[in-house]
């Protein structure tokens, strides 16, 4: 079973993804991502949906031409959990 990140461990972990913000009214993570055009931005969705699909975990997502906003939660424990941290990690990195 997901854990749900408290405490110490959730401070230590929202730190090493510190370009996410927390959505206000529930326990997940989001971040705006811009791209130079639609290509782009369905080019890192690809990207991103691939290893969600490999970790079985899957974000909220909404796209208008270049722009992705990307929301993390993981609904096995109703909040954030380090699924949501690796997830976003690697979306960093995907994103550049």
């Amino acid at each position: 079973m997901v854990e749900k990140l408290s405490g110490a461990a959730r401070e230590a972990a929202l730190a090493t993804v510190a370009r996410w913000r927390e959505v206000e009214g529930r326990d997940a993570i989001t971040r705006v991502f811009k791209f130079a055009d639609f290509n782009d931005a369905w080019g890192f969705m690809t990207r991103v949906a691939m290893r969600a699909e490999q970790m079985d975990h899957h974000p909220e997502w909404f796209n208008v031409y270049s722009t992705v906003e990307v929301t993390l939660s993981t609904h096995d424990c109703n909040g954030l959990s380090e699924r949501d941290i690796a997830l976003a990690a690697f979306i960093d990195e995907v994103a550049g």
